[in-house]
């Protein structure tokens, strides 16, 4: 467990330092806008699979210092990575990991989180948003996140068994 809170700090500061250098103005997105946060959280899941409260509250936690450091916005993003941990549990369940399904994984979770931040706004009509926005911001935010996301997976991959608990398919 101490590996997968190595990971999501890490992932957390990472997020906010290529948030700095990267454009992330509605018609200027950069092909490699960061979700590193919520890859994270994915990619961590099975480090916690005997212990799924504190997954759920890794997850609500790490969102609410997102939402202190990044956002501005009390619980906003604590709720979205709670559904995130939702969704990310519900597909391990069903699907067995391997890199490809990892991807898999990814995919939905970020699609998840974007469709989810969309609602939200189409909700409180706090900004415009349409659906050709929602496909920009998802198709930006892929391929940094992927090999992001496909990178972790290796590294866990790599370590030995004492230190992740668990093994992780190959």
């Amino acid at each position: 467990m101490v590996v997968a809170i190595v990971i999501l700090v890490v992932s957390f500061f990472l997020d906010g330092i290529l948030s700095n250098f990267l454009p992330y103005m509605v018609g200027d997105l950069s092909l490699f806008t960061p979700m590193i946060t919520i890859v994270s959280l994915v990619i961590v899941y099975p480090l916690f699979t005997k212990r799924l409260k504190y997954y759920f509250f890794s997850c609500f936690v790490i969102g609410l210092l997102y939402d202190f450091m990044y956002t501005n916005l009390l619980f906003y993003n604590a709720i979205l990575f709670l559904a995130v941990g939702c969704i990310t549990m519900f597909m391990n369940r069903y699907i067995r990991r391997t890199w490809l399904s990892t991807l898999l994984f990814l995919v939905v979770a970020i699609v998840g989180y974007e469709c989810m931040n969309a609602i939200i706004i189409l909700i409180f009509q706090l900004v415009p948003m349409t659906f050709s926005r929602l496909i920009y911001k998802v198709s930006h935010s892929l391929l940094l996140n992927l090999f992001y996301g496909e990178f972790l997976y290796f590294i866990i991959w790599l370590l030995p068994k004492k230190y992740k608990k668990i093994a992780i398919n190959s």
